[in-house]
């Protein structure tokens, strides 16, 4: 199929109002197989506004008399409106949009053609590879001052080499090293979707570890696998004398049990000794993405009284999801730095709020996650080499008006939450705010290919990792760092335990209502920052903007 087919109207008079305190933009329109083109007259500024089609989440026509306006709400929450001269032009163009910007097909998305000047194919892909964690876990434990010798309780196992026992994880996984593949097959088929027991994190201070995996399949025979408890109880033999481990099933204890009679299921206190099960339910799918409909309504409302804004702000329970996400993270950091014990933490599939627990209490613990080079290195373990779906997830934002299929705002609910951990420790995130809302903005629409498919078997073979470049080479450009990074960061190596209270928790408005209000003060006091932080490192102060990069 050639793009040309889907584009009715070429081009057409348009003028483009993108929000308050915006300046109306006039000029020609223009729609291409990628983007939607403004080019202003030769008397205003020579720059073309661009859109990329991707980022249109819905849109809605009307006419009237000999003209039309055409409304994109995107999946960045922007809100445009387009007034167009003539009704054809309008509704031509309006199909060309709804056609273009919902093409399932991968391989001809605008990463496959985006060629900038500066970086060159396969650059940065290579940076976040799963040899290279492991060689920092070896590196931690020959180091460690415990008794127990642990140089050997880990190794990098290719099973998965051909993505054979689960199509979610990478290639390579670090597993105990007493296990060997043949029992890891097995375990494998004892949880859903093949996703077994893997490390997430080393804790090296108390030599415990984070693992992540799915449910497993006991049904209602109460099925049991004996290479699967052999995996968990190597875990706790190879940790630390008497180690006692933590499962945390992200699933309320009723949804784990009702999940028995189609198939799942969860380990027995029995056949896992050692290991006590916790039940910290948080929520994933449509009740998620209810809720960031419903709290965008609430954000795009105008007229309403601050009772009305307060209740609806309360209705939408957004931050109720903030507070229990952050709540069970800090529940598995402090297993591992107070109690001393291994924590396993899964769900059902393992792909969704498995994912945003591990990776926010590593955050906690690690003070290397928190670097702008660890930041990055963890999103890509434990997110995207971990098999978060994120072309499933992010099909569309808050504005489509599709009954949700498999969209959830999971990875959203993480950048929340990592805001949150900024505004509580201002000092201890080597990111700013700016990198999140950048990975907020590419994750679901993105010229790079790093946040394309659903799991790296589907890179593969779309060779998304060959034919696109990869986000982190365009963040890590000088020219975009000044944005990205905390001014006043300054390393800290003890956890951060944020304080989930209600008066500690704030709406992110730096995203929700990044385009309701002008964000010019905040990028003036934000340049005001880097100046006396600037001007203090030249006086001879201690610096304040070293980056941290995790060693291999």
């Amino acid at each position: 199929m050639e793009f040309s087919e889907l584009i009715r109207t070429g081009q057409a008079q348009a003028e483009l109002l993108r929000g308050p305190e915006m300046p109306p933009l006039r000029g020609t329109l223009c729609v291409t197989g990628h983007h939607l083109l403004l080019s202003p007259g030769p008397q205003a500024t020579p720059d073309l506004w661009l859109l990329l089609l991707r980022s249109v989440d819905s849109i809605e026509k009307r006419v009237a008399g000999d003209a039309g306006t055409i409304t994109l709400r995107c999946k960045d929450l922007r809100v445009l409106q387009l007034d167009i001269e003539g009704v054809e032009a309008t509704l031509d163009i309006a199909r060309s949009i709804e056609a273009l910007s919902s093409l399932e097909s991968v391989i001809t998305s605008f990463p496959f053609f985006y060629r900038p000047k500066g970086l060159r194919l396969g650059e940065a892909w290579h940076f976040h590879p799963p040899e290279r964690y492991y060689k920092r876990i070896a590196r931690e434990t020959w180091s460690s001052p415990l008794p127990v010798p642990q140089t050997r309780a880990w190794r990098l196992s290719e099973a998965n080499e051909d993505f054979s026992l689960c199509p979610s994880y990478p290639r390579a996984v670090i597993v105990p090293r007493a296990v060997d593949d043949d029992a890891l097959a097995r375990s494998a088929r004892f949880r859903q979707g093949g996703r077994f027991p893997v490390l997430s994190y080393y804790h090296a201070p108390r030599g415990t570890v984070l693992l992540r995996s799915s449910q497993p399949l006991t049904g209602r025979q109460k099925l049991r696998c004996a290479e699967d408890e052999e995996l968990l109880r190597a875990v706790l033999a190879e940790a630390r004398p008497g180690a006692r481990g933590f499962i945390v099933d992200t699933r309320s204890a009723q949804a784990a049990k009702q999940a028995r009679m189609t198939g799942g299921g969860t380990e027995a206190k029995a056949a896992y000794p050692g290991w006590k099960r916790l039940h910290r339910p948080l929520e994933r799918g449509r009740p998620l993405q209810e809720s960031f409909v419903r709290l965008m309504e609430a954000c795009g409302d105008p007229e309403q009284s601050m009772d009305r804004w307060l209740s609806r702000l309360d209705g939408c329970r957004w931050l109720s999801h903030v507070k229990e996400a952050l709540s069970t993270a800090c529940l598995a950091a402090q297993g591992m730095e107070w109690e001393g014990a291994c924590i396993l933490v899964h769900g059902a599939e393992g792909t969704d709020s498995t994912l945003l627990v591990t990776s926010l209490a590593q955050l906690i613990l690690d003070p290397l996650s928190r670097t702008m080079a660890g930041f990055q290195e963890l999103i890509e373990r434990e997110w995207i080499q971990a098999g978060h779906p994120f072309q499933l997830r992010c099909a569309h934002s808050a504005f489509s008006h599709t009954r949700p299929k498999h969209e959830a705002p999971i990875f959203l609910l993480f950048l929340d939450c990592v805001w949150q951990l900024g505004r509580q420790f201002p000092l201890s995130l080597e990111f700013g705010e700016g990198m999140l809302l950048a990975l907020f903005d590419h994750s679901y629409a993105s010229p790079f290919g790093t946040f394309l498919c659903n799991s790296e078997k589907e890179r593969c073979l779309c060779e998304v990792r060959t034919r696109t470049h990869s986000l982190w080479s365009g963040l890590n450009q000088p020219k975009e760092q000044r944005k990205l990074r905390n001014p006043l960061y300054v390393p800290n190596p003890l956890a951060i335990w944020p304080s989930v209270e209600p008066q500690s928790l704030r709406l992110w408005q730096g995203l929700f209502l990044r385009w309701t209000h002008p964000p010019e003060p905040s990028e003036v006091a934000w340049e005001k920052v880097w100046q006396i932080a600037t001007d203090q490192k030249t006086e001879g102060s201690q610096p304040t903007d070293s980056a941290s990069e995790p060693q291999p």
